[in-house]
């Protein structure tokens, strides 16, 4: 006899959820817990730390945590960790205390020197001063002349010893370079009293603003160097060694003595400077 599938009532189904993961809901203890051990491995690290050093070690670990005192840029480590000096600028800072102090001495050391140096730079430029000025009075009677041709200035590069040119007794042929008998007097005489000391020299050229004519291809820049180097041919005849000079340039008509008339004569000169600095 068959069954009526309609009595036997609905067929119910039934799915299992499955859940997959680590256990214990995840790895997160796991970080948390290395973070613990790392803290704990660095509490016990410094308390041995503490423990096995001296208070001059713990300074100087402090200090190379938190610098106080200037370190080496490149550090080879020491001998020991806990005897690593050599991180320092100079062994002795860690050691002695000194610290931050050391800049200050040093500063102070600086002071003192770069003062000694300046008293001792000014007394040499006061020496040489006296010299041209001692030179200049000297010439006397017939060579009153060429007295006329000197004067003497400061700069900041050192003591400048002026050879102007003048209408009466000119140093050079105009627009030429080849030295007059007056500029070969007074180069001799410079040359001796260059002697009295060991500065180096700085020779330089000028000229008026007057131009060649026709526009020239030799001009006022090539006259004013042509009789820079001639000043130091004479000068080097005369005995003053070629080592002690610096340099022989021209600056035609670009700085003149006497900016209100481009044309004086003081315009056309040597300048010689004697470097103290």
């Amino acid at each position: 006899m068959a069954t009526d599938s309609s009595a036997q009532g609905p067929t119910i189904i039934k799915r299992k959820k499955v859940y997959k993961g680590g256990g214990h809901h995840g790895g997160a203890w796991k970080v948390a817990y290395a973070d613990f051990v790392t803290a704990m491995m660095a509490f016990f690290l410094l308390m041995w730390l503490l423990n096995a050093t001296t208070e001059e070690q713990r300074k100087g670990l402090a200090d190379y945590f938190n610098p106080s005192i200037p370190i080496s840029r490149i550090s080879g480590g020491g001998a020991d960790a806990l005897q690593g000096s050599s991180v320092f600028a100079e062994e002795t800072y860690a050691n002695t205390g000194t610290g931050a102090n050391r800049r200050a001495q040093q500063e102070m050391q600086a002071h003192g020197h770069k003062a000694k140096d300046d008293q001792t730079t000014k007394a040499e430029e006061q020496k040489i001063a006296d010299d041209l000025q001692s030179l200049k009075q000297s010439l006397s009677g017939e060579s009153r002349k060429l007295s006329e041709h000197l004067m003497i200035k400061m700069s900041p590069e050192g003591i400048v010893l002026e050879i102007t040119d003048s209408e009466s007794t000119p140093l050079f042929p105009i627009g030429q370079s080849a030295p007059s008998e007056t500029m070969t007097q007074i180069m001799g005489i410079v040359a001796e009293v260059f002697g009295e000391f060991d500065n180096e020299i700085k020779i330089v050229g000028h000229t008026d603003s007057r131009r060649y004519r026709n526009d020239a291809v030799y001009d006022n820049w090539n006259l004013s160097a042509d009789r820079a180097n001639t000043a130091r041919r004479l000068l080097a005849a005369a005995g003053v060694p070629a080592h002690r000079i610096r340099e022989v340039s021209g600056k035609a008509d670009a700085d003149p003595l006497i900016p209100n008339d481009p044309e004086a004569a003081q315009n056309r000169r040597i300048s010689i400077t004697i470097l103290t600095n």
